[in-house]
């Protein structure tokens, strides 16, 4: 086995380890949320965590981890008799994102069931994490269901596994731990204020401290036990506090005036729900237990609030998480500590830096790419002077970067003789709104989501076929059907079937799936008008809302002067698009036809990295094209014949597109109809870009297209 990295020589990342600490202290926090770009230590912390939880006993053979003083009742592996346990150190397991239901909450067999009437269960990784840690990596690209089953066994303390009549039970209590990139797609407000806390991680931009990083990372790669040795005497320090903080956990007193601050803070931030304040008390208490009070203050819960607010403050997608301190303060303010002096002072902090520092050190270890740390960009950091600091360097940065709105010119439309018109600066969308539901024709096979028709491994029960591989899913009326002709010949003599493995059927079934939902994006001179831009931005920025809700990837080309542009590769991550739309300038010729071709480029190379994703297509343009563009120029052609020839190669591949006409003005030269047209789809006038009339005509592209339909 190779030896860990230490957690207590990660630099920086005071938010980081304090969280994961007070989880270890207290799992009814319900866990630990970490968002961050790449290589932050996220990983290396959590891995890192599982070094400093106490040993924990169990019964000798039970699969799932019964402690000898108190087993489960219920345990698939019981009755266990109280006595003598085996310890053993505290599990940390690691969920795959590619991982299986079964995996997770365990498989039951269940042919042997149906033939000897038995219970035969192979324990999944709930089972693996009981009384240890559950980490999921990348936890926001996890199937929604599986996120789903994996929140309700923290939230319950118990997974339940139920297959046709046949369940199963056991214990599942552990500290969940979730991290996960931003870019790559945010989680459902409803999955988010299921997790107990948050914390917002970024590298540091001092030199002095990613110096420090490298020196670390080096010392470690070098020699990982010598490293590791020389942090010995930290790492006993801090596992002495966890359990000491664990056992004066039950005596902390969470008074009424701290009750008072919990709940007007989480009111006057409006937080939804009761979640909120139950986990601040919770969080609050084990700050309290970790300092070494027995009594709750208010810089336990104005810490508390910091951690377990952020997230569930969002009200869409295109929010950031984080909160007002200086609105905290003052609802703090109004409800000052009772009697701050009633507590003894802990004892003196660990030193923040351990033995050996210097040019030989080295910096966190990942075992992977996540290397590196940093101050974090979220959460807050408790004060020098008060309770619950870490050991380590205390320095912080934030990065606010500010935007500027420029004016905007008049429209002004572009010639193909004239020069390009100057670049404009980005303008505002206008308010967003809500529209209907879009979706493509057909019955696809796509990962699963909430837009198109589709197979999928969740939903509707539509007919029965022979498993390929294992039994999933059994289809208990076809089972008996394909069994029942053979009693006789099978010598049937009691109630009971006689089932053999040819009976068994698997359950077909038909739900929703996600699409691709690729926006190409005119954003040359004739669309630089203020008042049409922003409405442009408004509708994109409305159809990227319902494909967050929807649970689809996004696209974005845009395409201005001689040449498109991948503005934003295919992603999870609609906030993503949201904010390179809102950065998006305009001016210049109109390239069409190069846009049109990379809209091509881009789903062809999609559909060989995830061929069951059908893709949705939305031309957002005046239809005017200006410029062959150098995508284009290659085939010859006016500029118009070159867009037209682009449009009908895409509506050759049963592309289902929509084109949004953004001419206005008396006399109108209709192109954008001649484009959706050659497209195989329907147009719609800017005029009309309300929710009921745009995403009603997106909806309806599978009726308004033949070629569509023959795809279909």
């Amino acid at each position: 086995m190779s030896t860990p990295y230490p957690f207590t020589a990660l630099v920086g990342q005071t938010d980081l380890r304090l969280a994961l600490l007070l989880n270890a202290v207290s799992p009814a926090v319900g866990g630990v949320l970490v968002r961050g770009e790449k290589g932050t230590a996220k990983s290396t912390a959590v891995r890192a965590l599982s070094a400093l939880l106490p040993r924990v006993d169990v019964v000798p053979g039970c699969r799932f981890s019964c402690a000898p003083t108190a087993p489960d009742p219920v345990c698939p592996d019981g009755p266990h008799e109280p006595g003598q346990g085996a310890a053993r150190p505290a599990r940390m397991v690691e969920l795959p994102v590619g991982a299986s239901e079964d995996r997770l909450v365990g498989a039951l067999d269940i042919e042997r069931a149906l033939a000897e009437g038995v219970k035969a269960f192979e324990p999944g990784l709930l089972a693996d994490a009981h009384r240890g840690i559950l980490y999921v990596d990348e936890v926001n690209l996890l199937h929604d269901h599986l996120i789903d089953l994996l929140l309700d066994a923290a939230a319950m303390g118990a997974n339940y596994v139920e297959r046709e009549g046949v369940s199963v039970r056991h214990a599942a209590r552990f500290l969940l731990v979730g991290t996960m990139n931003p870019e790559e797609g945010e989680l459902r407000p409803q999955l988010l204020d299921r997790f107990g806390l948050t914390v917002e991680v970024a590298a540091s931009r001092e030199p002095v401290q990613r110096v420090e990083v490298v020196r670390r990372r080096l010392a470690y790669e070098d020699d990982p036990a010598g490293f590791a040795g020389r942090w010995a005497g930290e790492e006993e320090a801090v596992r002495a506090r966890v359990v000491a903080a664990r056992a004066l956990l039950p005596q902390v007193v969470l008074g009424d005036n701290s009750l008072l601050q919990i709940a007007a803070t989480c009111a006057g931030f409006e937080v939804d729900g009761m979640r909120a304040d139950i986990v601040m008390a919770r969080t609050a208490t084990a700050l309290a237990a970790w300092a070494g009070r027995t009594s709750v203050r208010k810089e336990d819960v104005r810490q508390a609030a910091l951690l377990a607010l952020p997230h569930r403050r969002r009200r869409n997608p295109f929010d950031a998480p984080g909160l007002d301190e200086e609105m905290l303060d003052r609802i703090l303010d109004q409800f000052p500590d009772e009697d701050p002096d009633n507590d003894p002072e802990p004892g003196p902090e660990p030193e923040p830096e351990g033995p050996g520092e210097g040019p030989e050190d080295g910096g966190p270890h990942d075992n992977g790419p996540d290397d590196g740390a940093g101050p974090d960009g979220g959460g807050g950091i408790p004060p020098r002077d008060s309770g619950p600091e870490l050991p380590g360097p205390d320095e912080r940065v934030e990065d606010r970067p500010g935007t500027e709105q420029g004016p905007q010119s008049p429209d002004s439309p572009d010639s193909a003789q004239g020069a390009d018109p100057a670049e404009q600066a980005p303008v505002r969308a206008a308010e967003p709104f809500r529209t209907k539901m879009l979706s493509v024709p057909g019955l696809g096979e796509g990962a699963s989501g909430r837009r198109s028709r589709a197979r999928t491994a969740h939903g509707r029960t539509t007919g029965a076929t022979r498993p390929r591989g294992q039994l999933t899913k059994l289809h208990l009326a076809a089972t008996v059907h394909a069994a029942a002709p053979h009693q006789k010949a099978r010598g049937r003599s009691g109630r009971g079937l006689v089932i053999r493995k040819d009976d068994l059927r698997q359950a077909t079934r038909e739900g929703r799936e996600g699409n691709l939902v690729l926006f190409v994006v005119d954003a040359s001179g004739s669309m630089a008008a203020r008042q049409r831009m922003s409405a442009v931005k408004g509708a994109v920025l409305s159809l990227l809302l319902d494909a967050y809700q929807r649970r689809d990837k996004v696209g974005l080309v845009t395409f201005r002067g001689a040449a498109a542009e991948l503005a934003l590769p295919p992603t999870s991550s609609v906030d993503a698009a949201a904010a390179r739309l809102e950065k998006l300038p305009t001016g210049g010729r109109t390239p069409l036809a190069a846009g049109l071709l990379k809209a091509h480029e881009v789903l062809r190379i999609e559909r060989l990295r995830d061929p069951s994703r059908r893709p949705l297509l939305v031309v957002v343009t005046d239809g005017r094209a200006t410029s062959a563009g150098t995508a284009a120029g290659a085939h010859g052609g006016t500029p118009r014949e070159l867009a037209g020839q682009s449009a009908r190669l895409l509506a050759a591949q049963g592309i289902a597109s929509v084109v949004v006409d953004c001419e206005s003005g008396p006399v109108r030269l209709g192109l954008a109809g001649v484009l959706a047209a050659d497209l195989g789809g329907p147009a719609v006038s800017l005029d009309g870009l309300r929710a009921d009339s745009l995403a009603g005509l997106v909806k309806n592209v599978r009726t308004s297209s033949p070629t569509l339909r023959r795809a279909a």
